[in-house]
């Protein structure tokens, strides 16, 4: 079964996200910020993150490119989340490394249709 880290400092939607994709098979970590949940991918064999972009201590654009910077992570397939609704935090997210971003609410068809397409991608190398 394939892991996956949701990060986002809202517990509502930690509790959400990991619903849904335990309802479709996969096994579920939780982060409440940037720095739990590098902790979190040093230590388990995480196969996807799902990161907001607004948190406290470690935003999930710091979070991005502390990822991309550590060599043996830096592949790790990652999906911004957010509910802003402006341009600017969308393309600092893309020019970050970002694989996907969803805008938040995201429908459960979006969130499982974005986990497998990444992981079937990460898997096919």
């Amino acid at each position: 079964m394939d892991l996956i880290l949701v990060v986002d400092d809202s517990p509502v939607v930690r509790r959400v996200l990991s619903l849904t994709l335990e309802n479709n098979g996969y096994i579920v970590l939780t982060a409440g910020n940037g720095l739990e949940a590098l902790k979190i991918i040093n230590q388990q064999d995480v196969r996807l993150v799902f990161c907001d972009i607004f948190m406290p201590k470690m935003n999930g654009i710091e979070f991005l490119k502390a990822v991309r910077s550590h060599r043996s992570k830096s592949e790790l397939p990652i999906v911004m989340l957010t509910a802003a609704g402006e341009d600017a935090p969308h393309y600092e997210a893309i020019r970050a490394g970002a694989n996907s971003l969803l805008t938040k609410p995201a429908s459960s068809l979006e969130v499982i249709a974005t986990a497998q397409s990444l992981i079937k991608f990460e898997t096919s190398f």
